[in-house]
């Protein structure tokens, strides 16, 4: 992986075979789709407009079909509260061919544009009034407490990746939430406040969620201070730091593969920041 991570399939084939299998999944659930390709991380997912929904396709190799983010959006629809504002989702269509395996997914076409339109990294300061934080904060207060079996960050993770990316012993995940679990600023729109893509939603630790956004945000330091303010009380608790350093880490992760090469520097000072230790040279 290098730099963006939102993209378009390395491989002209398989750029190819995106948009083809795109294309067929409209004409099977009877759409048109128009305008712009909106590519997914590391190309693995392709979407665009669709009449009046928004018509998005993800692929995987064939033993790969199924499983955690395969359900997300489908498993999202039906369990979180009507509180949570997000695009209702009206069809799922799943086929294979060749050596891959395609999910179509028709969802409502939301009108307000995401946050940041390139990647997950907030490359501006956001001026976003009050009433917009507060709606946010009660999204993630009502998906805090929906039940779920689902486990979106795993303690053998920590276990297995806190020295090589924090340089610090594993830290115990002793208190769990829902939450999101992809929480940046290209699934944000607003206003008015729109949580998009719902694949990774599931339990993890609390503060996770603030944690990533905050991480996010640190190239745009009046906003990172913002989402600091906004969320202090579970950011300054002890459960909730856990949270914090589980995302940070995660995003080091990818920073060491090359995705996000501008969050970088601004990661390991902010981890530093956290943990009283340098970020190791991996």
């Amino acid at each position: 992986m290098t730099g963006a991570v939102f993209t378009a399939p390395a491989q002209r084939i398989d750029h190819e075979r995106m948009v083809r299998a795109h294309a067929a999944a409209a004409r099977a659930l009877n759409v048109t789709a128009s305008g712009s390709f909106v590519w997914g991380w590391q190309g693995r997912t392709l979407s665009r407009r669709a009449d009046r929904y928004w018509l998005r396709l993800l692929c995987s190799p064939l033993e790969k079909e199924g499983g955690h983010l395969w359900e997300g959006t489908a498993t999202a629809q039906a369990a979180l509260p009507r509180g949570v504002p997000r695009p209702a989702l009206h069809h799922v269509l799943d086929w294979t061919a060749g050596e891959h395996a395609y999910q179509a997914e028709l969802t409502e076409y939301v009108s307000t544009r995401p946050l940041e339109a390139r990647g997950p990294v907030l490359t501006r300061e956001v001026d976003l009034p009050d009433a917009w934080w507060r709606d946010l904060k009660k999204a993630l207060a009502h998906t805090s407490t929906t039940p779920t079996s689902r486990i979106s960050v795993r303690q053998g993770w920590v276990d297995k990746s806190f020295r090589r990316f924090l340089g610090i012993p594993p830290v115990q995940i002793t208190a769990t939430q829902t939450g999101h679990g992809d929480l940046h600023w290209a699934n944000i729109t607003g206003p008015p406040l729109v949580l998009l893509d719902w694949e990774g939603w599931g339990r993890m630790p609390a503060g996770f969620d603030a944690g990533l956004l905050h991480a996010y945000s640190l190239t745009c330091p009046a906003t990172a201070r913002r989402i600091r303010q906004e969320f202090h009380s579970t950011l300054n608790s002890p459960e909730g730091r856990v949270g914090e350093l589980v995302a940070v880490g995660q995003l080091l992760q990818v920073a060491h593969r090359g995705g996000h090469p501008e969050l970088a520097t601004p990661l390991r000072l902010h981890a530093a920041s956290l943990t009283g230790v340098a970020v190791p040279r991996a």
